[in-house]
């Protein structure tokens, strides 16, 4: 099934994926409400990690650097990915190819759909885990996905 035709599902939603599901995908996931809602898209986000332990909630730095982006990330609380998180969503988006790597072994099934940020969008690059660094790393990493869900907002309109 092409990509076209699985973001005709209505109503659309996309499920972020990083590791512990406290700093790169809720960031990815607030970020990108705010983006696709802006360029006029309906659409649901969540995120999830493939070794995350439920209910942790979102990294210091992480709530820290989306608070400056007016976004709230203090109710986040971390999610385990499961086979319902993947069969809700049209789209999965892994910050990582090794996340990918993961859930295509873990969640065969659900292959047509999962591509990391930076596929999705063209571009090679990983999104460089920031856990256990700076808050500076962390403007980084939401500059970087931030940079990467304005081309997947573009992406989605075509």
């Amino acid at each position: 099934m092409s990509l076209k035709k699985l973001l005709k599902k209505s109503p659309e939603k996309i499920l972020f994926i990083c590791t512990g599901n406290t700093c790169r995908s809720p960031m990815a996931a607030a970020m990108a409400a705010e983006i696709f809602a802006q360029a006029g898209h309906t659409i649901e986000v969540s995120s999830a990690g493939v070794s995350a332990w439920a209910n942790q909630p979102a990294s210091r730095h992480a709530i820290a650097v989306m608070k400056e982006a007016g976004l709230c990330l203090a109710a986040h609380k971390a999610a385990l990915v499961s086979q319902n998180l993947l069969d809700s969503a049209t789209l999965v988006l892994t910050m990582t190819s090794t996340h990918r790597a993961v859930l295509l072994s873990d969640y065969p099934s659900a292959k047509s759909k999962i591509f990391t940020l930076g596929e999705y969008v063209g571009d090679k690059a990983d999104i460089s885990d920031p856990f256990g660094g700076s808050e500076e790393i962390y403007r980084a990493c939401a500059a970087q996905i931030r940079a990467m869900l304005a081309l997947a907002a573009k992406k989605l309109k075509e």
